[in-house]
This record gives structure tokens, C-alpha cells and sequence, in this order.
């Protein structure tokens, strides 16, 4: 599991669906956010295959929710909830040392353009949660990782990620803060980080893969929840008349989560016209999410901000 995006085969399995996925008994997933949209139908199907899903939530009655509606579609799943709160680091410390052995590590949780809010630590609430939530989960579940088999981390970011900049001068976004931009840039984030980890884990020699994954356009109740207003209006309509559903929209996760030709460095989205709709293909990122200084001094700022060293080389 080495190749970078630059020599990854340019087709994944064409017409690939949830259906392919292989026999996933022994194996561990932690989906986070895993009580709708995405994340449910992720930890549904992967539970679907026999894989042993950990669906995280911030709230445990809905995380309970979502084990019972799984359950009674999937006799003898193996799926368990538990609470996860990535706008709080502290609750990210205490799920991570509830775990001991992961196999597969699906970042999925994330929240889209809402008002200007901060988390527990202060951090702008689309960089906290989409970025450095999951940066400090990764970090405090490279042992857990370590102890699985064909151990993955996979990233799940977005399309709009093409039209993200870091806004290293304004990370908090009380200078002048855009939701629509913040979100492109914790996507944006999301793309940098995943393939620095690559690089990182290729270079400590570690068995574990970093992949990331985009749903195209997927209709979710992330666009209702997070935006509001006219663009919670225009979400709205563009959802019911243009995208694909949370079924589809879940299938490059999954696909990057467990196909047994996923490699390092790839990022896996949907094949239609502008990777909005379609079935699992290798895609490739915008060509600054690939800036090494970029990485850098994102990763260094991650880890100041987190007080989390993920203990990895650098180049």
C-alpha cells in the first residue's frame, strides 16, 4: 500500500457497489458520526458483510437509535455505539482510550456551513470538527491501528474541497469569517492531511494506510442542519432535484474502507461527470492539496493548536 495519487490506477471496479464488499467478519471499523446520512449507511452495509462497527454519536440515544434500526435490518450485526463529540477534545481522548485494536478508521463525521460558532477548545467550529477532531482521533489511534490487519484511515472530504485555502491568519474565523469558505477550507484540510499522513506512515514504515474518500453530491441531512437561510432553501432544492442518495454517496467510503486493491494515497470518488454521482473510481485532489510546505506548516499548526504530537517523521 504505497502508490501516491500521482501513479494510482486511474479506474477503480466499474459499477462497484456495496454488494461487492467481501467478507468483513473479525475485522473492527470506527465509523464516526455514524447516526445518519454517510456514516449510517457506512456502518450499515459494513456490519451488512460481518465487520464488527463501532457507530459513533454525540448523542448516545441516537446513537442507540441508529444500533436498533441496523439491528433490526441485519440480524446478529455486530454493531455497538458509543459517544464521540469532535468539537471537544476531551471527549476524543476518552473514546480513543476506550479502544484497543481498529482495523479501519472512518473519518465521516462533519458539519457544513453553519453560523460562526467556536468548540470547547475555541476552535472555529468547521476546522474543529472536520479537521482537527479527526486529527487528534487519528493520532490517538495509531497504536490501536497498529495492532489491526490491513489497518486504514480513511478520510472523508469533498469535492468543494477544490475550492478551499487555509486561512492561517484567521484559523478562528473572527477576522471575517465565510461559512461557505471555512467549510472548503476544512475540506481543504481534510486532502492535505490525509496525504501527509501518507507520506508520514510510508515513511515510519507503518502498516497502516491513509486514503481518502468524497461523496460526490449526496443528498444528507448535513446541508439542513449546518446552513441556513437561502442556502439552506437552495441546499434544499438542488438535494431533491440533482444529487444522488446517502446509499450512493457512501459507496467511495466504503469502497476505501474495505476493497482489497485500495492503496496509500488514493482518493476514491464517484465516476460520473464532475465526480458528483456515480459508482467507486481512484480521482485525484486538487494539485495544491499536494503542496509539501503546505502539509508542513499545516500539520505543525494541527499539533500546536491540539497540544496532540502524533509521533511520526517527517520528510
Amino acid at each position: 500500500m504505497s502508490s501516491t495519487p500521482e501513479d494510482a490506477q486511474a479506474a477503480a471496479a466499474p459499477g462497484w457497489t456495496a454488494a461487492d464488499l467481501p467478507d468483513l467478519g473479525g475485522r473492527t471499523f470506527v465509523v464516526t458520526g455514524g447516526t445518519s446520512g454517510l456514516g449510517f449507511q457506512t456502518c450499515r452495509e459494513l456490519a451488512r458483510h460481518g465487520g464488527h462497527v463501532v457507530l459513533t454519536a454525540r448523542d448516545a440515544a441516537k446513537g442507540a437509535a441508529a444500533v436498533a434500526e441496523i439491528t433490526a435490518e441485519v440480524p446478529g450485526a455486530e454493531v455497538e455505539t458509543r459517544v464521540l463529540d469532535l468539537a471537544d477534545l476531551d471527549s476524543v481522548a476518552d473514546f480513543a482510550e476506550s479502544l484497543d485494536r481498529v482495523d479501519v478508521l472512518v473519518n465521516n463525521a462533519g458539519v457544513m456551513m453553519p453560523p460562526h460558532q467556536l468548540t470547547a477548545q475555541g476552535f472555529e467550529l468547521q476546522f474543529g470538527v472536520n479537521h482537527l477532531g479527526p486529527f487528534v482521533l487519528t493520532s490517538m489511534l495509531l497504536d490501536a491501528l497498529g495492532r489491526g490487519t490491513d489497518a486504514r484511515v480513511v478520510t472523508v472530504t469533498s469535492y468543494l474541497h477544490r475550492r478551499g485555502r487555509i486561512y492561517f491568519h484567521d484559523l478562528d474565523g473572527t477576522g471575517n469569517y465565510d461559512r461557505a469558505k471555512f467549510y472548503a477550507q476544512s475540506k481543504l484540510a481534510n486532502v492535505v492531511f490525509a496525504l501527509e499522513l501518507h507520506r508520514r506512515l510510508r515513511a515510519a514504515g507503518a502498516g497502516i494506510a491513509s486514503v481518502l474518500a468524497h461523496p460526490g453530491y449526496a443528498a444528507t441531512n448535513l446541508q439542513s442542519n449546518g446552513p441556513t437561510g437561502v442556502a439552506k432553501l437552495a441546499l434544499k432544492v438542488t438535494n431533491r432535484f440533482l444529487a444522488q442518495d446517502a446509499a450512493m454517496g457512501a459507496l467511495p467510503q466504503l469502497y476505501a474502507a474495505a476493497h482489497p486493491d485500495v492503496e496509500s494515497g488514493q482518493m476514491i470518488g464517484p465516476d460520473g461527470r464532475r465526480e458528483q454521482k456515480g459508482h467507486p473510481k481512484v480521482v485525484y485532489p486538487l494539485e495544491a492539496a499536494r503542496d509539501r510546505e503546505l502539509a508542513q506548516r499545516l500539520w505543525e499548526v494541527s499539533e500546536e493548536l491540539t497540544k496532540v504530537e502524533f509521533g511520526l517523521p517527517g520528510r
